[in-house]
This record gives C-alpha cells, structure tokens and sequence, in this order.
C-alpha cells in the first residue's frame, strides 16, 4: 500500500471514530479529539465529505467581531446505516435498529406461540422487522435454540423447549439487510454481554430458565464447536432424584417441574418450592465444567439460576475441585444486549472500512 494512502486512510478512521463518540465536532474540536493538526483535520473532513460519510450539519459556531473565526460542525451523513440486533426468543421476537452513535433508534416486537412453530416464528420475525425501514448494514440475531454455525439455522434438538423445527433467519432477514447476518445462540450472546461488562478470558456461563444453556469462554473467545453446539448441556448427565444418573433435562420432568405440554422448565414453581434434587443437578454440571474447561469463575444468569446462587455455591464448595460461582452482571435482557454490542462494533467496522 502506498504509505501516503495509508496515513489518509489512519487519519480518516481516527476522525469517523471521534464523531462516533460525539455526535457534532468543528474541524478544531477534532483535531483536540484526534490529536492530529487542524489541517490535516480539515483535510479528512474535505474527503469524508465527498465519500458521502461526512456533513455539514449547518450549525456554526460563535463568531464575528473579537470572536474568533466562525466555525462549521460536522457529523456523520444521516444515511450511513444502521444495525440491527434480533432476539428470538419464548417471549417472543425483538428487532431493535441502532445508529453509529450506540443509540438504539427504533425496536419492534412481535410475539410467538408456545410451543413455537417454524413458519410462526419467521413470520413474526418478518413482521418485526418490516415495521421500520432503515437501511441496515448488519444483523446480528440471539436465538433461543442451537445455531448451526455454518449456516445460520435454528436446529432443533431432543427435548428443546422452544422451537419445534428448524427456521432460517439468514432468509428471512436477506431481503431487508444490505449486508451480512450473524446469527448465534441466546447464551452465547449473554456471555458476550458479561466480557464486555466485566472483561473476563475464562469463564462458563450458565443460564437456567425456561431452557438450560452454557456458553464456554477460553483465552477471550466463546467456544461454539465444529457445529455450533458446544455449551447444550441440557443432555449431560448428572445425579437426579433418589441418587440415580440421568440427563439434566429429565430431572425437572421426574420433579414435575415442566409447563404442561412442552419439556420448557416451570420457572414460577420451580422459585416456590426450589427442591434439592435441582441443586445437586446443576451442581453435577458444575462439576463438569470444572473439570473439562478449567474455568476462572462459574457465572449463573437466568430467572432461577440468579436467586439459587447462594445453595448453589454451597453444593459446590463441596466438590473435589471447587470453583467460584458469581451473578450474571447484566440481568437486562443480557442476550440482546450481547446481540447488540456486536452489532454496534460491525458497524462502525463497516463505516470505517475500505
């Protein structure tokens, strides 16, 4: 590369940047922010400009007799697009649209059935969508369910609480998202959330809802498996009722703690009579997590997962190879807020790219 084209092109990151954190600058104000001269600014913005990236937004600063010179401010074209970041989820489907700014400036929900069926669940994420029509740079979508990691699509597996066969949101988004579409699991995301609200390398999360999920980290980075299942812990087997080994999942069936119809876990039942057997279960999950990965700390989100910490912690402080258990630090919506981080990266990765 010719190296003069490579100092342009450092100097227009470092200017997109600096107008990505503040939504108007002068020419002045960004050659503070960067650090770089006030020509060599000037000169970035003049380019930008012409790129369509950049704008006069009209505004000016004070100036005139013993003021100083008059200044323009300048902030990011209104059309350089959006993200999107999806939930699918039992609750039901969320589409929020964020700006380069990290603003979210739209969402949309649509509900689902229960138990989900396919076509229901991409219809309400088609209608989810449509409601807006923001041009979209990126998607990012957290599922409740595995994701084939190469594909995008929703897998069913035995026993899963949610979804009841398989759908494609790679599809149903392309025709309304101008670039790629990311699509990983629900849990996968929630531990992106925790990286970034609280920076850890190695760590499994564990999520006990309505479904049973973990998400491993390792050396900073979530481990998805060749297929995109890693962390489906559901079918691990553990110790149930009356000391006898059986899958993770089948423990709440033996303990009657299943919403009528489906394999989801009874959260409200479960937090009334919140039986042993559970604790020693998960504890048994625990045990294997320690074991195969290895992990700094053992983080627990979920609606059930949250308020058992503390009997959780004592079983397995119990354990030949204890490790430190500790509260999801982002309990809001933690997989859309993961979903939505990434989205917000790739974009401003997008803007600023070649």
């Amino acid at each position: 590369m010719d190296p003069a084209k490579m100092v342009r092109s450092l100097t227009d990151e470092q200017v997109l940047r600096a107008l990505m954190r503040h939504p108007r600058l002068t020419r002045a104000e960004l050659a503070t922010e960067t650090g770089i001269s006030k020509p060599t600014a000037g000169e970035s913005v003049r380019r930008l400009s012409e790129a369509g990236l950049v704008v006069d937004t009209g505004e000016r600063t004070p100036g005139g007799r013993g003021m100083g010179r008059v200044g323009s401010y300048y902030s990011l074209a209104p059309d350089v697009g959006t993200a999107l970041a999806v939930s699918i989820a039992p609750e039901g489907v969320v589409a929020e649209y964020i700006n380069a700014y990290g603003d979210s400036i739209a969402r949309a929900e649509a509900g689902v059935g229960r138990p989900a069926r396919p076509d229901d669940v991409a219809e309400a994420l088609g209608r989810a969508v449509a409601e807006f029509s923001f041009p979209v740079r990126f998607a990012v979508v957290s599922a409740a369910d595995p994701v084939d990691r190469h594909t995008g699509r929703l897998r069913q597996l035995p026993d899963a609480p949610f979804l009841l066969g398989e759908i494609d949101p790679v599809a149903v988004l392309g025709e309304r998202v101008d670039g790629p579409v990311l699509v990983d699991n629900d849990v996968n995301w929630a531990a992106e959330a925790e990286r970034k609200a609280a920076p850890l390398d190695d760590f499994a999360y564990v999520f006990l809802d309505e479904g049973l999920g973990c998400a491993i980290v390792s050396d900073g980075e979530v481990r998805r498996g060749h297929h995109g299942l890693s962390g489906e812990v559901a079918h691990l087997i553990t110790e149930g009722p009356g000391g006898r080994a059986m899958p993770l999942i089948e423990v709440f069936g033996e303990l009657g703690l299943r919403r009528p119809g489906t394999t989801a876990i009874d959260v409200e039942r479960l937090l009334d009579t919140r039986p042993p057997e559970v604790v020693t279960a998960v504890g048994g999950l625990i045990a294997a997590l320690a074991t195969l990965i290895d992990p700094e700390l053992v983080v627990i989100g979920g609606r059930w997962g949250t308020p058992l910490l503390g009997a959780l912690a004592d079983e397995t402080d119990q354990q030949p190879r204890p490790v430190r258990l500790q509260a999801a630090a982002v309990q809001q919506e933690p997989s859309l807020a993961g979903a939505r981080a990434e989205a917000l990266d790739r974009l401003r990765s997008q803007i600023i790219g070649p």
